[in-house]
């Protein structure tokens, strides 16, 4: 079967229709609209949040009924380019962190089971929402499908997992966290004799995967599908059995691993690309010596001196310029504050230029823990950069 694409769906017509009209009503005076967004910011980039707004609703809700006003309203406001990131956040941080980014004006948490955290980012979120007097709906919030629960029949009992952790109905956006397997029941392989329980990326097992993410979303556990780490082979090697076509692919991409062409193999599929660990991640598990430190890059401290910005606020406008959504993660309140600022950086086209020709190729999370006997980080990424 083939996907179905934007033509096919219901509701176009109807969401463009609502864009201009937002897009065109919004009042550009303001510093900070009802949304923590600046109106400005809006209205600049409003034909790239509408393409993106349509692509995400489009390509993954279910397509019995046409989209309502409120619903084409809501996905617009969630149409940030930064979002707030929950990965190796620790217990008793996570969630005043939560809290912090959602007052900041944040709309949209990046979750995952694998992170042990979601009971407390749902706790928070269910008293940072009550206190500022909003609506689930009023929030964006992404989860993810951890590597031992890739067995179709185990996709619903997993998100019903998170989704009661989360203190939700329902998820927005719920990922494939990784295309590898882990065997029913193993969560890591911390010692030696855990690497049999490895299964490895299977082009026919991920397919049923994807269709218990496609049930998800038939039966309203989630309003939208996709999948990370994902190079362009498996995506494609998905798409061939896909109904539904991932409305998102969250990679690992900064100036040193731009991945151009998985970044073009979306693109011409209405697959979004969102960014992770797009200041370097400091806090990765493994950390070599000799590794490239990404905020200590001589080129990227000269443009946020002559952007009168910080180095991270560079790497995010990046991100943003370069057409990404970026997860920033930070459990620090005036951190959390200053990346939301990031709308307000404004890199150059010689300045996007120079980052395109930074000369330098690093991957962080190269996520050896996966490989099989024989891999190298080139096989495993069907060899992207």
């Amino acid at each position: 079967m083939n996907p179905k694409t934007c033509e096919e769906i219901s509701g176009n017509e109807i969401m463009e229709c609502e864009a201009e009209h937002y897009f065109n009503n919004l009042d550009t005076s303001k510093a900070y609209g009802p949304d923590g967004i600046p109106p400005r910011l809006l209205k600049e980039c409003s034909k790239e949040i509408s393409s993106s707004l349509c692509s995400l609703f489009n390509k993954s809700i279910e397509t019995s009924g046409v989209p309502s006003v409120e619903e084409s309203k809501r996905y617009i406001k969630t149409a940030e380019s930064c979002y707030r990131g929950t990965w190796q956040s620790k217990p008793g941080e996570v969630g005043d962190a939560v809290k912090a980014a959602i007052r900041a004006g944040y709309k949209h948490i990046d979750c995952a089971h694998f992170y042990g955290n979601e009971a407390e980012v749902g706790q928070a979120l269910t008293e940072i929402l009550n206190e500022l007097g909003m609506n689930r709906e009023d929030v964006f919030i992404t989860s993810k499908l951890w590597c031992n629960s890739h067995a179709r029949e185990d996709v619903i009992a997993a998100c019903q997992t998170t989704v009661k952790n989360l203190q939700v109905e329902y998820l927005d956006l719920y990922l494939i966290h990784c295309p590898y397997s882990f065997a029913k029941g193993m969560v890591f392989p911390r010692k030696p004799e855990h690497r049999k329980d490895i299964l490895g990326y299977d082009k026919r097992r991920m397919s049923e995967t994807w269709k218990g993410m496609e049930e998800l979303v038939h039966k309203g556990l989630c309003k939208a599908i996709g999948v990370s780490n994902f190079s362009s082979t498996k995506v494609a090697a998905l798409l061939e059995t896909a109904e539904i076509v991932p409305a998102t692919d969250q990679v690992e991409l900064h100036p040193f691993l731009p991945q151009p062409g998985l970044k073009k193999f979306c693109e011409e599929n209405g697959i979004i690309i969102t960014a992770f660990s797009s200041l370097g991640s400091a806090g990765r598990p493994r950390y070599g010596e000799a590794d490239p430190v990404l905020m200590d890059e001589p080129l990227i401290k000269e443009i946020a001196a002559k952007r009168n910005c910080s180095p991270a606020q560079v790497l995010l406008a990046w991100g943003v310029n370069y057409g990404c959504p970026v997860l920033p993660k930070s459990v620090n309140e005036g951190r959390i504050k200053q990346n939301l600022e990031t709308y307000n950086v404004k890199l150059e086209k010689k300045d996007m230029t120079a980052l395109a020709n930074i000369g330098k190729k690093f991957r962080y999370l190269p996520m050896e823990v996966f490989y099989l006997d024989g891999d190298t980080q080139e096989s495993f990424w069907d060899g992207e950069q």
